[in-house]
């Protein structure tokens, strides 16, 4: 893992600075309920690594990113509705919503989910 980013969020979160309902860990991601909920189950799937925005990852973080989603997957069978359906989002700068500069995934689901999204 890189140096933690003492600003951010997320960086806290990953070193207990900050409490989080944490759901999910390995050696590459942890992952958290949200705070402010979308869907009935909300979670965020971060990389133990502080990458700011999708424009800075590397090929070296390939596997990193990749493993957010295999968290994600395994988290939703957990969640018990994996074959029911659920949405994971990663949005990129403000413009797309993006207010953490960690990236992340928002795992969502337990309820029918419409698009467009907003």
């Amino acid at each position: 893992m890189t140096a933690a980013n003492p600003d951010c969020l997320f960086c806290k979160i990953l070193a207990g600075e900050i409490p989080a309902e944490i759901v999910y860990e390995s050696d590459t991601a942890i992952a958290f309920r949200d705070i402010n909920p979308q869907a009935p189950t909300h979670v965020v799937v971060i990389p133990r690594k502080h990458i700011a925005t999708i424009n800075d990852v590397t090929p070296d973080d390939e596997a990193v990113v990749g493993s957010l989603y295999s968290a994600a997957g395994a988290i939703a069978v957990a969640e018990g509705f994996a074959d029911e359906g659920y949405r994971v989002v990663m949005n990129c700068n403000a413009a797309a919503g993006q207010t953490v500069f960690h990236i992340h995934l928002h795992l969502l689901g337990g309820r029918t989910l419409t698009w467009p999204p907003g």
